[in-house]
């Protein structure tokens, strides 16, 4: 009778994983000044790290987690940070602006670290792809709380999610979509927008058309994908 052999965790990941979280709670706490809020930042950092652990332990094929998922972790820890001024009544701003820079900033750091050691992976690209969907959800919600523009910046937000579940209810959206750069250079524009309405600075109405040019943009991004499944369903 063969005993089961457990999945060994890639190396450097229980290390990574303490440190996103001291810089979860060093963001929430000194960068955008909350004590109850960094709290539940850092709840919300350990519930997205322990699904990146489940499916590290699953998915990913190398032995070592590698600078390029290191880095997502840590663009992962910014993005969950921002829940700490959402949570405690002081959504959008430069605060705000400034994590969220940061994270964009290190967006494609990990792809190119990833290529340059070798650590490629389906797993790292989409853990990649939905730290930015998150991101785009609570800095759509930030401008929604603390903005004049309206409702319709959720699209910005949601559209990720909407696209997932299309994809568990239709069997032919679940096919593999080709490299775009139609698709990044979308999301550029949608998170670089995003960024930008949460400066108070910004006009309202400058605001509200920047919210619906680039949902334009993506929602015909995603428009686009949808048609290129159907043809090939």
């Amino acid at each position: 009778m063969t005993g089961h052999v457990p999945v060994r965790l890639p190396d450097g990941l229980m290390l990574a994983v303490p440190a996103g979280l001291a810089l979860n709670l060093g963001v929430g706490v000194l960068v955008t000044g909350q004590g109850t809020g960094a709290l539940v930042a850092g709840a919300g950092y350990l519930i997205a790290a322990a699904i990146v652990v489940i499916g590290m332990k699953r998915h990913y094929l190398h032995d070592r987690i590698g600078s390029c998922n290191t880095v997502t972790l840590m663009r992962t820890a910014l993005t969950t940070a921002l829940l700490a001024p959402l949570v405690g009544g002081t959504s959008a701003g430069w605060a705000v602006a400034l994590v969220a820079t940061l994270s964009l900033a290190m967006d494609g750091l990990d792809g190119f670290l990833a290529r340059r050691s070798g650590l490629v992976s389906d797993f790292g690209a989409r853990f990649d792809m939905e730290v930015d969907a998150a991101l785009a959800l609570i800095l759509a919600l930030h401008v929604l709380a603390g903005t004049p523009v309206g409702l319709e910046v959720l699209v910005l937000g949601i559209m990720r999610y909407v696209f997932v579940a299309g994809a568990l209810a239709l069997r032919w959206m679940r096919r593999p979509l080709p490299v775009s750069m139609r698709r990044k250079t979308v999301c550029v524009i949608q998170l670089a927008a995003l960024i930008a309405l949460q400066v108070p600075q910004v006009p309202v109405d400058l605001s509200i058309w920047l919210a619906r040019g680039a949902s334009l943009a993506l929602a015909w991004s995603f428009a686009s994908d949808v048609l290129w499944l159907w043809r090939h369903r």
